[in-house]
């Protein structure tokens, strides 16, 4: 397919494909939603970097990072980035936001910078193979799997935790301090990603504990980001819900919940006891120090970017690991 085959598909002319291709700010909306509508129903990957085809060979591995401003990331890109120029390679590295396409973003990386193979870092847990036809050299998953997709184990590489057992253990902790009333912190319930899958963990450990799942405790804030974790658990408060613990799926989030516990002259953990699970830096300068469950985030980067070039340079089979979590104590336990 060419641009003059979505141009006569879309009703528009060349040229508005070509504005709306490279991102050009002068184009109508209506315009735009056509021209996209051809390409994502066509699955059209455009041809921005002739040069680069022009190439035989290049060394570049790419990674595509969902969301690279979460401090979760930082020690993994650079533990990645490490591994592939210590191999010799180019690391190409390209940032999206979280409700953007990762996987057409690689499959353009791959042709344009014709790139040997591929990490995705904080990707979505639902691939299909109809999807996957896009790209053609070798992937790893890292920091999660394809848990609610349909790929076949030997087709891919993953590096991550085991999610709901994580989860399953910070629940387990505060059940075991006396909780009864354990709130939980999340994205929400059913987004196909990790919070599902940690509130999954969260729903098992309550049920075998004997503990109801309760509605009026499940704070979901429909994003992962720190300000909007602050102001949902702001609201929630102010419903004065019985609780005296707090699962918080991420670090980011937990933080954001303590600023609000704070405002609320809510002590912690005296008041509400807190756990979440990752282990950023950030956290750890907290005051309280936050206790959560630590990912090893540099062995993740390093396990990904060793199967990968493994993969490239010894054809070696894919292969699916899962690291543990260690429980950093902190002071939000009790």
């Amino acid at each position: 397919m060419t641009i003059k085959d979505i141009a006569r598909l879309a009703g528009v002319s060349v040229s508005t494909v070509s504005r709306v291709l490279n991102d050009h700010p002068d184009v109508s909306e209506t315009a735009k939603e056509k021209v996209m509508q051809v390409v994502a129903e066509y699955n059209y990957i455009p041809n921005t970097n002739a040069r680069e085809l022009g190439k035989t060979s290049t060394d570049n591995i790419g990674v595509v990072v969902r969301g690279m401003s979460n401090p979760f990331y930082t020690d993994i890109i650079t533990a990645i980035g490490r591994c592939i120029e210590d191999a010799g390679y180019t690391m190409v590295l390209q940032q999206i936001g979280a409700g953007d396409d990762e996987i057409m973003t690689a499959a353009r990386m791959e042709r344009d910078k014709r790139l040997l193979g591929l990490v995705f870092l904080g990707g979505k847990l639902d691939y299909t193979k109809e999807q996957m036809k896009n790209i053609n050299v070798p992937y790893v998953c890292c920091t999660f799997s394809n848990e609610y997709g349909n790929l076949d184990d030997k087709d891919y590489s993953s590096v991550c935790i085991d999610d709901k057992q994580t989860a399953y253990e910070a629940v387990e902790k505060l059940f075991k301090l006396g909780h009864r009333k354990i709130a939980v912190l999340l994205s929400t319930i059913d987004d196909g990603s990790i919070s599902q899958l940690r509130f999954s963990g969260y729903e098992r450990a309550l049920k075998d504990f004997g503990l109801e799942v309760d509605e009026d405790l499940i704070i979901e804030v429909n994003s992962y980001n720190i300000a909007n974790a602050y102001q949902e658990m702001k609201k929630w408060l102010k419903k004065e819900h019985e609780c005296t613990a707090l699962f918080a799926i991420s670090d980011n989030m937990a933080m954001g919940a303590m600023k609000a516990l704070k405002e609320a002259n809510k002590k912690v953990p005296d008041d509400m006891a807190v756990i979440a699970i990752d282990g950023i830096e950030a956290s750890e300068y907290m005051n309280p120090e936050l206790s959560t469950l630590c990912q090893p985030m540099e062995k993740i980067g390093k396990e990904a970017g060793k199967l990968l070039i493994d993969i490239i340079q010894e054809n070696k089979t894919n292969k699916h690991i899962i690291l543990k979590t260690s429980l950093r104590k902190g002071e939000t336990l009790k």
